[in-house]
């Protein structure tokens, strides 16, 4: 038999257990075979299989490995050097992606030691994973509740649910309450019965929804996929373009079925096929990612995905829970401030509320600016409930004092700026503290008002006593900079909207009063409308944090959320960048991207800087490759069609990459690059490649046509393209790294010194079958280079000329 329950899932109706007994062994072992059991393991993120399979088996792999496994077949492996590139991007994203494995599965959410039960009269300490359905927990403050379960006895207990549900004040729980796994026990004892375990119960499904993995929205990794996209979907039929074209060259397919010269149209073919596939650019954006992460990881950054490097660099929207993130999450004590008539005694009254034993957090906070003098034994007291939020003591002397709410002890007069306790009231909390009234009366409580929690008689207001949460230090500069950066800022509580407007207030924020997120609308256009108007949220439930996130990036934001409670976890899941606190719940530090180890917001602008730092040289590194692709495809088709034979060994195409391309991006893609993000990397990237790789694959053409009239051999014609390839190469390198400085000029000049050594030494040489062109190869070798020099300065103009009209920042122009 089943009933519906609060959080969303049937609940079946609990067996009848003795209290003061427990469960006996037999009936224990009936709930483990049966799997009743609260063990739980969380599908948090991909097998190892998924992660291996994902990073190796792609297409760009497969395209890249069959070409490396025919060239070693044949027998070839001087020209197989390119794999390399494929094998090493394979390794660096499988491990970057195991060790982000490894710390999902080390977070569990329920990370209590151990569990107290009470099974056959006595009670045991258990692990988590051991509590069956039905166990009664024996539940004492400092306890985390392990699974869920029903209270069946309470003496004054009480739970902090902060981290599930973000109310920060903890919940009194009497008989028939729920207890919810991951919850804490702040005050009193008690005893549950456990109704959920395992996947069904609370914390679980929300580790569940939270942990399942998705990988971090990424515009360069984008970008670069549809890249390679494109190259796949041309690499097929211009393939088979170029291995007829090859074929022909070397006498026709029956000719080379028959001689078996077909080797050497092969290799050709996979020469121009994996000079189309921007081989580098993969693996220079995950170096690029995983330096950054490990520069993060010494600031006390943990980046969970070499992307989320990245990410924040990209962010224009970023919402931040206030518990544990723009407060410590202590309360302290601000100010008392005594009415006109206040009565004599309201301090030692203030002392005893501190000092109480059953005294909560907020009242914990009286005891030192009122230490008790002389210990006083009250006649009658009503405990403090979070559901009426006051409690009262009555001492022998006949007087009755009262600490609550302001509302929920003077009703409407606390609220009502026209009178003297409504205007002090508000005015207070218009500067974001948390208010407490003291009530006295001069009447004592009896019995009946005890038992029916009834307030006395002639109650008059004597005191206001005001706390104030703890903000972080580094909070408000960190919004500023944010600020500074146009990044919005959204701030998301559970807390009551006039307390967290004041707390935005004190981190520098420019708003009046918080939006009750219990009148928030459902529908999305209509929620993202108010999210537009409005700075500060109050109310909020965890799945209104989600819903708020996808509202907001329904509208074009890249948002960025952060929290450190398990009710923040599924927005921040949600979130395009999600940062959580290192002393926050482990669900939450298990699907953020980022997590700051010693809970410092400071460090979220170096963040940033290293994001910016990996866009931009990401940028500009992008140009030498996407116009490798660019001229290798139009080498390729111009080839293919004229019937040529292609004009390079696979291993000279090495060359040219390594020294114009590879070895120079490694240095400029972790150079400090501060230019703030612009969208439409790809755009900008390519509206140079495309142009500048025509140019450079019609001056290779041009050459290869003019070279073979002169009669100059193929090893002659081989070595002139890769001479003017590679001095082209460095000069588009030279361009795209303006303005110079000392550091570029020198990784330029080590790259045309590297050349004239390939091409001087005998050894060199014969691994490259680099000859001398001749006299009039040469010339024709200067003759081009000088006029593609020209034509790719003419480019760059243009190109320039076309993203500052295209792109409001004028930053965007340069690549430095």
């Amino acid at each position: 038999m089943e009933s519906g329950d609060t959080a969303g899932v049937a609940v079946r109706v609990q067996a009848t257990v003795d209290e003061a007994r427990g469960l006996d062994a037999e009936q224990v072992a009936e709930r483990v075979r049966d799997g009743r059991v609260n063990a739980f393991e969380a599908d948090s993120s991909r097998s190892i299989g998924n992660i291996i399979r994902a990073n190796v088996l792609t297409l760009f792999n497969g395209i890249v490995g069959g070409c490396f496994l025919i060239l070693l077949i044949v027998g070839r492996w001087q020209d197989a050097l390119f794999g390399l590139a494929a094998f090493a991007n394979a390794i660096i994203g499988t491990v970057q992606e195991f060790r982000a494995k490894r710390a999902l599965d080390r977070l569990a959410l329920l990370n209590a030691p151990r569990a107290r039960v009470r099974r056959d009269g006595q009670e045991e300490e258990i692990a988590p994973g051991e509590v069956v359905l039905d166990d009664i927990l024996v539940l004492r403050a400092g306890d985390q509740v392990p699974a869920d379960a029903i209270v069946v006895s309470s003496r004054g207990l009480q739970i902090d649910e902060s981290m599930l549900t973000g109310e920060s004040d903890a919940v009194d729980k009497t008989v028939g309450d729920e207890a919810l796994s991951g919850s804490i026990v702040v005050g009193g004892e008690g005893n549950a019965q456990v109704n959920r375990v395992g996947a069904d119960s609370y914390a679980n499904r929300f580790q569940a929804e939270a942990k399942r993995f998705s990988l971090v929205s990424s515009e360069l990794r984008t970008s670069i996929n549809r890249v390679l996209r494109w190259v796949s979907w041309g690499i097929g039929p211009i393939g088979l373009l170029v291995l007829n074209a090859q074929v022909q060259v070397a006498g026709g397919w029956g000719t080379v079925a028959e001689d078996g010269r077909w080797i050497q149209p092969v290799v050709n073919t996979i020469a121009s096929l994996t000079a189309m596939i921007p081989l580098g650019l993969v693996l220079m954006t995950s170096i690029t990612f995983a330096v950054g992460a490990a520069k993060l990881t010494a600031k006390k950054v943990l980046v969970n995905e070499l992307a989320a490097v990245e990410g924040l660099a990209r962010v224009d929207m970023i919402c931040l829970d206030k518990t544990g993130t723009l407060t410590a999450g202590e309360i302290t004590f601000d100010a008392a401030h005594p009415s006109a008539d206040a009565p004599a005694g309201w301090e030692d009254a203030l002392g005893w509320y501190g000092a109480a034993p059953d005294a909560n957090a907020t009242a914990r906070c009286l005891r030192e600016p009122y230490p008790v003098t002389e210990p006083r034994t009250p006649v009658q007291t009503i405990p403090f409930s979070s559901a009426r939020k006051w409690s009262a003591v009555s001492f022998a002397d006949g007087s009755t004092w009262v600490l609550g709410a302001p509302e929920m002890v003077f009703g409407d007069t606390a609220t009502d700026p026209g009178s003297a306790l409504g205007a002090q009231v508000t005015a207070l909390a218009a500067q974001g503290l948390r208010t407490l009234v003291l009530g006295h009366s001069a009447r004592e409580l009896t019995a009946e008002d005890a038992e029916a929690e009834r307030l006395p008689a002639d109650l008059r207001p004597a005191v206001v006593v005001t706390f104030r949460e703890q903000v972080r230090p580094d909070a408000g500069q960190t919004l500023a900079y944010f600020r500074a950066q146009g990044v919005g800022v959204r701030i998301i509580s559970g807390d009551n909207p006039r307390t967290v407007a004041a707390i935005a207030r004190d981190v520098g924020l420019d708003v009046t009063d918080g939006y009750d997120a219990r009148s928030l609308p459902v529908e999305q256009e209509a929620l993202a409308d108010v999210l537009e108007a409005h700075t500060v949220f109050g109310r909020v439930t965890p799945e209104q944090k989600k819903g708020i996130v996808l509202a907001l990036q329904s509208r074009g934001h890249t948002v960025a959320m952060t929290g450190d409670g398990v009710n923040d976890a599924l927005a921040i899941k949600t979130a395009d960048m999600g940062i959580a606190m290192n002393s926050g719940a482990a669900a939450t530090k298990a699907v953020a991207r980022i997590v700051l180890l010693d809970g410092k917001f400071s460090h979220l602008p170096d963040v940033v800087a290293e994001g910016r730092q990996v866009i931009a040289n990401i940028e500009r590194v992008s140009m030498l490759f996407l116009t490798k692709t660019v001229y290798a495809t139009g080498l390729a088709l111009l080839f293919g069609l004229l019937v040529l034979e292609f004009p390079f060994l696979p291993r000279q195409l090495s060359i040219t990459d390594g020294l114009t391309i590879g070895i120079p991006a490694f240095f400029l893609a972790l150079m400090p690059n501060a230019r703030r993000y612009i969208p439409g990397f790809l755009r900008r990237s390519l509206s140079f490649a495309i142009p500048a790789g025509i140019v450079v694959a019609i001056t290779l053409t041009a050459y290869t046509l003019v070279a073979r009239s002169l009669g100059v051999t193929e090893d002659q014609l081989r070595t002139g393209s890769t001479l003017i390839l590679a001095i082209v190469g460095i000069w588009i390198l030279c361009i795209l790294a303006r303005p110079l400085d000392r550091f570029k000029v020198l990784v330029i000049g080590a790259m045309f010194i590297a050349l004239t050594v390939l091409f001087s030494v005998p050894l060199a040489g014969e691994f490259f079958q680099l000859v001398d062109p001749g006299r009039e190869g040469a010339y024709a070798v200067a003759g081009f280079t000088i006029v593609a020099i020209l034509a790719i300065e003419v480019v760059r103009i243009f190109h320039v000329r076309f993203v500052r009209h295209t792109m409001p920042d004028r930053a965007a122009v340069q690549p430095s």
